[in-house]
């Protein structure tokens, strides 16, 4: 693939609490498109180094290049003195502590610290769906709410539209279930940044579900 100095790059930002999965979702990416499966993938994931941020991937989309640069809450640079024009709040699937924090704590460092940008199109992504475990009667019966520890597919889809976030996605790094998927609507959402309209969402747009 080409690139020159006139690729337009677009930094994307990824955020939410640690041992989520991010580090292990770009490492996923740095394998380019590998085959799909329920089991565990004959290869093991590269090892990022936190020093080495951005992480660029350069590709081809509606006929053009263009070059992504991920970064996360370990960049060597403080993340919130960076300018991303997309970020990515992420959360384990089985750990609903982390899908609460996206609203309490990351959504509100988003607001803050990048609100130059009304247009800033916002994706939650939850990580990890090979850990979903589907909720038993006796967790039912402990939780006043009736909830378990993992994040059904509906409660992550209703938490993104409340947070009023332009996209949700799901998919399991480790196993590389629907990570073709979600670097696809990564990489259209990326490209779409570069244009006059933007990549926010509008109206009943606002989410929309892989």
């Amino acid at each position: 693939m080409d690139y020159s100095p006139l690729t337009p790059e677009v930094n994307v930002l990824l955020l939410g609490d640690s041992e989520v999965g991010k580090s292990t979702f770009l490492s996923r990416l740095s394998l380019g498109v590998q085959p799909q499966g329920d089991d565990l993938p004959p290869y093991e994931l590269p090892k990022l180094r936190d020093i080495d941020q951005p992480y660029a991937f350069d590709i081809s989309l509606y006929g053009r290049p263009y070059r992504l640069q991920f970064y996360d809450t370990a960049s060597p640079q403080n993340y919130t003195l960076l300018h991303p024009q997309f970020v990515i709040l992420c959360y384990d699937i089985s750990s609903r502590a982390s899908l609460d924090s996206l609203a309490s704590t990351w959504l509100p460092i988003v607001n803050k610290h990048f609100n130059y940008d009304e247009n800033l199109p916002v994706m939650v992504l939850g990580l990890k769906r090979d850990l979903r475990k589907q909720w038993t009667l006796a967790e039912h019966g402990l939780d006043k709410k009736g909830k378990g520890p993992s994040v059904m597919l509906h409660e992550g889809l209703q938490a993104a539209q409340r947070m009023l976030c332009d996209h949700y996605a799901e998919c399991s790094a480790l196993t590389g279930e629907l990570c073709r998927q979600v670097l696809e609507d990564v990489a259209k959402t990326s490209a779409k940044t570069t244009t006059e309209k933007g990549a926010k969402s509008q109206g009943a747009d606002m989410c929309t579900m892989m």
